[in-house]
């Protein structure tokens, strides 16, 4: 059985052919490419194969890693900032995916403020690292994860907010985090990233 890391090679190979081929047969060749590497990534990742392969087919131009911005929030007493996501029940840092328009900055102030009502500064990048390389779930795509430290401002507000996403949010010690939701962040990423918030003499983490 090919690696996610393999597959998604061949993924890249088949949109980048698809992306800039001009003969017919060529294209049908790298159509067939990219359902198969579907059908294969469907296995891997336990998702239905009509599922992946409506998603591949969805994607145009050349493949680059999608890019996922997460903020680190800490409390006065050292206590780190999490949030329930709806999808599991399980907690992980503020944030989600890039919008085009916004900067990474931009996204980590919207994403707190969303999510946790709380308003905040982006301070500075902590982090930069590729899920792949990192003891995640089994995922469909290449992922960066941009881990970026953020200070209140002005008092915590009212707290959570309602939204689709997730559903509370609150304060915990690093080394007492709740179950956390792996696919979006592993203990050991939220304690490290945490150390680099309060150590700025660290500089950033990059793989």
């Amino acid at each position: 059985m090919p690696t996610l890391a393999q597959l998604r090679e061949l993924q890249s190979i088949a949109q980048a052919g698809l992306t800039y081929t001009k003969d017919d047969y060529d294209r049908d060749r790298y159509v067939r490419l990219r359902d198969l590497t579907a059908e294969l990534l469907a296995e891997q990742t336990g998702q239905a194969p009509a599922e992946v392969t409506g998603l591949l087919r969805i994607e145009e131009g050349y493949l680059t890693p999608k890019v996922d911005v997460r903020a680190i929030v800490l409390n006065p007493a050292g206590e780190v900032l999490l949030t329930r996501e709806r999808a599991d029940g399980r907690w992980s840092l503020p944030g989600g995916w890039a919008d085009p328009g916004e900067s990474p900055r931009e996204i980590a102030v919207r994403e707190v403020r969303e999510e946790t009502g709380r308003t905040v500064r982006a301070v500075r990048l902590l982090a930069v690292l590729d899920k792949g390389k990192h003891p995640h779930p089994a995922d469909l795509w290449a992922v960066y994860k941009l881990f970026i430290h953020c200070d209140l401002v002005g008092s915590e507000g009212s707290g959570h907010v309602a939204n689709t996403e997730t559903t509370d949010s609150g304060w915990f010690l690093v080394d007492a985090l709740p179950p956390l939701s792996l696919g979006r962040n592993l203990p050991e990423q939220v304690q490290r990233a945490v150390e680099l918030a309060r150590n700025p003499g660290l500089g950033v983490d990059v793989d």
